[in-house]
């Protein structure tokens, strides 16, 4: 008696399992829907954390290691897209990250989300189409540094040397004469046989003479 009462509870558990749900797994790729891209700009606090780790990773070029990170977690906000973009272009997936800029151009269109279509089409050898975005982003992000410098070089590019030239002193000036900012428009004063620009960055940001002697070197792959 106890043992038919035993089976018929061990049958009653196997039907009970049996009809119980089974959950799909949440994949990367359904949280990277581009159908989901948002706009959003408010970052909760626990969500500028995770954007902060991968600004980390991303400033030590751990970039794989960001894209990863990025990947394992809902993307909610603007600032999470754009560096999902980023992250993609960096490991090399140009088709994808063009895909995410332009629907993040589409949708939002930011000065950033307009930057990085820009950088993309830059990086797949499309000039004139990288000069249309960041033009747009200049406009709309005037007082990015970054934005600036990208215009400029990209103007270089097309021979366009005194507009680089303002645009680069411009982003030089915002970022305080840091970064790479600093030997694009030593470039450009040479381009444009500036000596007093050249004298100005001696003076007011100690632009050295390998500096300069680097410059000159690059200047000639801007010759047309």
């Amino acid at each position: 008696m106890h043992k038919a009462v035993g089976i018929a509870a061990v049958a009653l558990l196997a039907a009970g399992c049996a009809s119980k749900p089974v959950s799909k797994p949440v994949t990367a790729s359904d949280r990277v829907d581009l159908d989901r891209i948002s706009c959003n700009e408010v970052v909760q606090p626990e969500q500028q954390v995770q954007i902060e780790m991968i600004d980390s990773l991303m400033s030590r070029d751990r970039d794989h290691a960001a894209l990863a990170k990025i990947e394992d977690q809902p993307l909610s906000t603007v600032e999470h897209w754009l560096r999902y973009g980023q992250l993609k272009a960096a490991t090399g997936q140009l088709d994808d990250a063009q895909a995410i800029f332009e629907v993040l151009v589409d949708k939002c269109g930011t000065g950033e989300s307009h930057h990085g279509l820009g950088m993309v089409l830059l990086k797949k050898d499309d000039v004139l189409a990288s000069l249309d975005h960041l033009k747009v982003a200049r406009e709309r992000a005037p007082a990015s540094s970054q934005v600036r410098n990208d215009y400029g070089y990209v103007l270089m590019l097309v021979g366009h040397y005194k507009e680089a030239a303002y645009e680069l002193r411009t982003a030089m000036e915002l970022a305080n004469g840091q970064g790479p900012v600093r030997q694009n428009l030593a470039v450009a004063f040479l381009l444009t046989d500036d000596e007093d620009g050249l004298r100005w960055m001696k003076k007011e940001y100690d632009f050295n003479a390998d500096e300069l002697a680097y410059a000159k070197q690059l200047a000639g792959h801007f010759v047309r």
